[in-house]
This record gives structure tokens, sequence and C-alpha cells, in this order.
């Protein structure tokens, strides 16, 4: 499936055309990195993936299809309300009492991060809205093997529809490959993506699995009484306190963007496009914001396990839609 359309069908980069400096070079290479640190933006680069990587991986890892702009829930009115917008905000010390907040999962060789967006922010509101009484990780892989309406699975799928979703058909548990953890685990195993590690090897893109709804041996509920719905779904307009009234209100969202090359050399600071072209639209967690030496940032969680970046996290710049960050929020009300 070609992603690179993804660039002006879904999302469109913050940053001024003219501010942003080319590179034709490897853009795994130890020049890269040493390019994009001698640009002095405002993060530094560093090695995150191993140099031998294949470019279809990268790609593969990009799981957000064009098309997923228009497969959106309605939009949430604006509330005209003033209100208190601090600072900063984190919601792990927001809510200490639900953990699933602060944990980084692992897609693994799969474009399933439409699906894992989606779930991560569900499982931290359900947490939420329950006042910390029911902590659940709600199962990425199955709604990623049995959302028809949500796309193609690891080929790219559409985080609005995943929501929708959740409300009609309802989502169960289920934690990381082999964790024994819910009623349908996650079907892939972790694997390092990035440097040397305890890991076995990442393969290349993989194909979905089939749809099963079944709990797995030993769960103590059966699959229909697993079931989480939501009560509501909705998009987010693309307004900034709008963004941060929602985070402050109800929790994580799900966002997502065009990543470039240099993103995936992301390591600390604040995120913003400075070389590389295009590899296609990546769906992401988005849990808070800040200011880092004057530049305004959102707190974002991704989900290429803890090694790469800032322990899987990053800061990407807020309130200029950097790489289209506010352009595609979806988020939901559990039931």
């Amino acid at each position: 499936m070609a992603r690179l359309g993804v660039l002006s069908v879904l999302l469109v980069c913050g940053l001024a055309a003219a501010n942003v400096v080319p590179f034709n070079g490897d853009p795994l290479s130890d020049e890269f990195i040493d390019y994009i640190n001698s640009l002095g933006t405002t993060w530094k680069a560093g090695r995150n993936f191993q140099k031998n990587t294949p470019h279809s991986y990268l790609k593969g890892l990009m799981g957000v299809h064009p098309g997923s702009s228009s497969v959106r829930p309605p939009l949430k009115p604006i509330d005209a309300t003033n209100a208190d917008i601090p600072k900063e905000f984190d919601p792990r010390t927001q809510w200490p009492n639900c953990p699933t907040i602060g944990e980084i999962r692992d897609q693994a060789s799969c474009g399933s991060c439409w699906a894992f967006g989606a779930v991560e922010a569900m499982s931290d509101r359900i947490c939420i809205h329950s006042n910390g009484e029911v902590n659940v990780r709600l199962s990425s892989e199955d709604l990623l093997t049995c959302c028809e309406s949500c796309g193609f699975g690891c080929n790219g799928g559409f985080p609005g529809a995943a929501w929708d979703y959740w409300v009609k058909k309802g989502i169960v548990s289920g934690g990381a490959y082999e964790s024994g953890q819910g009623c349908v685990p996650y079907a892939f195993r972790p694997c390092e993506h990035h440097v040397n590690g305890t890991r076995p090897p990442c393969d290349e893109p993989s194909g979905t699995p089939e749809c099963v709804k079944t709990c797995q041996k030993g769960y103590n509920k059966n699959y229909k009484d697993d079931l989480h719905f939501g009560k509501t779904s909705y998009s987010l307009d693309s307004d900034v306190k709008a963004i941060q009234k929602e985070l402050m209100t109800n929790g994580p969202v799900e966002g997502a963007f065009t990543v470039y090359a240099d993103f995936v050399q992301y390591k600390t600071g604040v995120y913003q496009h400075v070389a590389g072209s295009a590899l296609g639209g990546h769906a992401i967690r988005i849990l808070g914001w800040g200011v880092e030496d004057g530049t305004p940032y959102w707190l974002v969680a991704n989900s290429w396990n803890t090694d790469w970046g800032n322990n899987g996290f990053f800061k990407i710049l807020r309130g200029n839609d950097e790489c289209g960050i506010e352009s595609q929020i979806s988020a939901g009300i559990p039931k």
C-alpha cells in the first residue's frame, strides 16, 4: 500500500517549508544524526534503529491509512467556557491510580499503531472515569483483527473508526504477547526495532491474524462477557485549548501525524520536522503538555517499545499543528 500520499491527503507538517533543510543521504546513517544535531533545533537525535533496518520496515510501522481523514467520528462542539489551562499537565501524576497511562506498548512488525493508540487511550479513560476502580488493558489484537470497518489491519487503519467500533461492538481485554493478561493478548512478540538488546530482531511487516472471538485458555471470562464498550465517540477540532481541556477532563486521546525520516532518530527535546522525507501517517497517544526551554510541547506516548526515543515517549511542538499532530484527534467516553 502506498503511504507517501498521506502527506498531501491526510496531514500537513506545520513547519514552514522554507525552514526544512533537505537531506539526500541515508536517513539511518550516523551522518544524518550528526546533520540533525548540527542544525541546533529544539531536539536531539540519536541512534534508535539499527543501520541495516530495511526502509520498508520503517514504512510498515506507519499504520494510518491515507483515507483516514474521511473516516472520523462526529466533531465534538468546542466548549465556550473559559477553562483555567495550566502551564503543564501530566496525567501520570494527575491520575496516579491508573497505571496504563504510563505504559509503553510495542506494536512489533505490524502497522497497527491505529489500534494501539486507540486501546491505550480507551484503557486510560476507563480507569479515569471509574475513579481508579477499573484497571483494564483493552486488547489491541481484538481491535486489530475484528474491526472490519477500521481498515486493513497490519496494513493500515482508520483511528476514528476504532472509536466508533468501541461504542458499537465493544473490545475485550488483552495484554502484551505471552503476557497471560486478559482475554486476547497481542499475537506479535516484542522485538528489537532499534539498538541491540535482549529481544529478538524484528521481522518484515506482518500479515494480519484472523479474528478469534474466544478468550485464551485459563481466562476467567468468556469473550462476550469480557467486552468493554464506549458510550460515545467523537473527533476534536484542532483548537489547542479545546484539546487541552479534553485531556484535563477526560484523559489521553489518540492522535495522528506525518512521520518524517528525522523523527525515527528522536531522543530528547521538543521534536519538530527539520530534515528528511515523509515515511507515512502514524497514530499515537497524546497525554498532556508543557513547556521546555521556552518551547511549548505535547507529551506523547509512542508504540515502538521503551528502547525508542525517551523511554518510549516524545515531545512535539504544540500550537503550530506540527506535522498535523493537532488535526486528527479521536476520543470517546467509556460506558
